[in-house]
């Protein structure tokens, strides 16, 4: 390995990156992003890095939401308060079925970016650009809105910065104490039957505080009742904008990527030879990777041994997106390779990506039955190998959205176009969460 600096993923071949027309104006945004505060700190990416070492250890579980990608239209108080009330009942409900902690990581303040199958597409003969997210351009079919724009690096930073804002306030000031636990059921949950019976077990949590006072326990003093750690993360796609937000850590000495508490690299940035592996080996942040169908057991050794040579416990999540078939098949060999070869890693499935389809209407969509299918399959391979399943990593909103098919209250193909309003892939609505909420948990306690 070459000596590491937060610019020597130059030298390495860079994947899924845009064709910036003029790179000029894109040295001055990152010099400008350089210069800007952190948006978050050493100190705060060391804090999630002890709790995902318990999640290694097969004593938390983790639970990584969002949006698919963020959208500057989108923007408002209002969504990012659903996305995260969403994640609340579905933290209460994992952590009280099941009695071990949920640590709480939002794919938010800073999922700009989006990998592409193809850098072009063609609409009635004429080629542009794919959108890449609002990061870099807009989803607009006309030249100007597809081209690249390096301003949008610095509207990102100053959106994700807004947003941890809110964050920080919501999760620190009251927003989510645990008295509060009615309130986070929105309406149109309430009326649903996820609703319903989140419903019962917040009145089973209400009955739990008032027991505890009465035994003369100051619940009002207790902080882990009045407030969460809320931790944010987002795919390292864009090289540019990631060093430029690079930081030395005063106390230690060590770099840190303070644009998210997490970053993980996705299924097609993940080469051993990448620009993008290159880069993440040297930031001191809990990391993630996500190993698809065509993973090998060799190359998951092979990125733990990269990305986590010094085998810290919370370092690493290996995050699972093998598609609905045959993952228990695929999936076993490499928890077996790498218990085997030492490493303590928190695994995660993302039962989401491998399970995308054009539906008979031409949207794209997910189905319920096949990301739980994912998800049986995924904690049957954990109980096969004697390994804890570690947590989940799935794309939802607070919104009342109609993008994928199936959960409780059944979307049909022909309800996709009522409310579809992803940037770009299809996201599980409030009641599909809570609904998948209970679900995992019932997978966690079989």
């Amino acid at each position: 390995m070459t000596e590491w600096t937060p610019r020597s993923w130059r030298a390495f071949p860079a994947r899924q990156q845009p064709e910036w027309p003029d790179e000029g104006a894109l040295e001055t945004a990152l010099k400008l992003l350089s210069e800007l505060p952190p948006l978050v700190f050493a100190g705060e990416a060391r804090a999630l890095t002890s709790q995902m070492a318990r999640v290694a250890d097969g004593e938390a579980f983790l639970l990584q939401a969002g949006d698919c990608a963020e959208s500057f239209d989108g923007f408002s108080a209002n969504s990012i308060r659903d996305k995260l009330q969403v994640m609340l009942q579905m933290a209460v409900v994992l952590t009280y079925s099941t009695g071990v902690p949920t640590v709480k990581v939002g794919r938010i303040a800073g999922q700009f970016a989006k990998p592409r199958s193809s850098p072009t597409e063609n609409v009635g003969g004429l080629e542009l650009p794919s959108f890449r997210g609002h990061m870099v351009n807009d989803p607009g079919f006309s030249a100007e809105a597809r081209a690249a724009d390096p301003n949008r690096l610095v509207s990102a930073y100053h959106q994700s910065a807004a947003t941890l804002n809110l964050l920080r306030a919501f999760t620190k000031g009251g927003f989510a104490d645990l008295n509060r636990v009615h309130q986070w059921n929105m309406d149109f949950i309430a009326t649903s039957t996820e609703g319903k019976r989140y419903e019962l077990l917040a009145g089973e949590i209400d009955r739990a505080l008032r027991f505890m006072r009465a035994c003369g326990l100051d619940t009002e003093t207790e902080p882990q009742l009045h407030e969460v750690d809320f931790f944010t993360s987002h795919e390292a796609l864009i090289l540019g904008y990631e060093e430029a937000l690079t930081r030395e850590d005063s106390l230690t000495g060590d770099w840190y990527d303070c644009s998210a508490h997490m970053l993980w690299m996705g299924e097609r940035t993940r080469q051993s030879d990448g620009a993008h592996l290159e880069f993440l080996r040297g930031v001191r942040n809990p990391l993630g990777c996500k190993l698809g169908p065509s993973a090998t057991a060799d190359e998951a050794v092979e990125i733990c041994e990269l990305l986590n040579p010094d085998r810290l416990p919370g370092r690493l999540t290996l995050i699972s997106r093998m598609g609905a078939d045959g993952v228990e098949e695929l999936l076993r060999p490499l928890i077996r390779a790498v218990r085997d070869a030492g490493h303590r890693v928190a695994w995660a499935c993302d039962p989401m990506h491998g399970n995308t389809f054009t539906s008979e209407s031409g949207l794209k969509t997910r189905h319920f039955d096949a990301i739980m299918q994912e998800l049986a399959g995924y904690f049957a391979a954990h109980r096969a190998e004697g390994t804890w399943p570690g947590g989940v990593h799935v794309e939802l909103t607070g919104e009342d959205v109609t993008e994928c098919l199936g959960g409780a209250e059944e979307i049909l193909d022909d309800h996709l176009d009522h409310r579809y309003e992803t940037a770009c892939d299809p996201r599980l609505n409030g009641r599909q969460s809570l609904d998948l909420a209970y679900r995992i948990a019932e997978l966690l306690r079989g």
